[in-house]
């Protein structure tokens, strides 16, 4: 849920993310087709306005009779989730005993933290961050939780988020350094963790990084598929997004029902799934993105067989 200035942006955004999800839940093991919603709003909302609409959003979700599930994402929040449950009963993170709301942050930031030390194992030969400079940009629940992994990791953090009292806040209490918006690509450091919007990895801002690794919470990283060879031109390794962002889809989604244990052991496993993609990419000299793809859909092939998956609901990327 977010201000769009054309709704055609909604509309874009949605589809880069259902693309996005379809690989996540390939990545994360899940026997689930990828699909989004997008709320594309034309401004802020009142409270009321924004319950109006939830109401609207949770008929249309009970219309489809479980084809679509929900969750949370950008711009909403655990109430929000609440708030929908009172429409249908297809909406991830929600304790329907008790009606109150679970919140993914915890599994995604631990997802990305995995990632990380994943990363740094792949390019030092070893998974400590003692002494890595780690860059989390945007410090909302997912952000502020992967800098508190990091800090207790023995890392040195550097936050920056578009709310600079929040970013002020989180750097007391963690002991981290705060940077301006326009500065944040420039930091010396092992690792950018991108953890608010998404496309902030483009052309203009990949030649400032000043980073060795790129493992960030944010979806849809990267402004153009292209954007990837980029990242590789310029020695910088990129952990796929949807790869280790997958946290919540795994602790409040494939592993809804199982114990805390559970679900953070398959998070866990979000560590050892980009371990053999960046394995596989350096085997083969082709980028993560590549190799992430070749796996996902190998899985997508796998489920297609299993009869999990119709053939019709199957799309391959030529």
């Amino acid at each position: 849920m977010r201000v769009y200035e054309d709704p055609a942006d909604g509309l874009q955004d949605a589809m880069r993310l259902a693309e996005g999800m379809t690989y996540k839940w390939a990545a994360a093991g899940g026997s689930y087709g990828g699909g989004k919603a997008v709320l594309a709003l034309s401004r802020e909302l009142s409270h009321p306005e924004r319950v109006a609409l939830l109401m609207k959003y949770g008929r249309l979700l009970e219309s489809m009779k479980g084809m679509f599930s929900t969750g949370p994402d950008l711009g909403t929040t655990p109430a929000d989730m609440a708030e929908l449950a009172k429409w249908s009963p297809h909406v991830h993170g929600v304790d329907f005993k008790t009606g109150e709301a679970e919140d993914t942050s915890p599994y995604t930031a631990a997802g990305v933290f995995h990632g990380i030390r994943a990363a740094v194992e792949h390019v030092d030969g070893s998974d400590s961050l003692v002494g890595k400079t780690v860059v989390v940009q945007g410090v909302g629940n997912v952000g502020a939780t992967l800098a508190r992994l990091v800090t207790n990791a023995g890392g040195n953090v550097v936050v920056q988020d578009v709310d600079e009292d929040r970013a002020r806040a989180l750097a007391s209490e963690i002991d981290a350094r705060v940077v301006h918006e326009e500065d944040v690509y420039g930091v010396e450091c092992d690792v950018h963790a991108p953890c608010a919007i998404g496309a902030t990895l483009n052309n203009n801002s990949i030649p400032r990084l000043r980073c060795r690794m790129v493992v960030g919470g944010a979806n849809n990283q990267l402004a153009e598929p292209e954007d990837a060879l980029l990242l590789q031109d310029f020695g910088i390794v990129y952990a796929p997004d949807y790869v280790v962002n997958a946290g919540g889809a795994i602790g409040l989604g494939v592993l809804e029902h199982e114990s805390e244990e559970k679900r953070m052991a398959g998070v866990a496993r979000i560590g050892e799934t980009l371990r053999e993609i960046l394995r596989d990419a350096s085997e083969r000299d082709v980028t993560p993105v590549e190799a992430a793809q070749s796996l996902v859909l190998s899985r997508v092939e796998a489920r297609r067989r299993e009869g999990l998956i119709p053939e019709r609901l199957v799309r391959r990327r030529k």
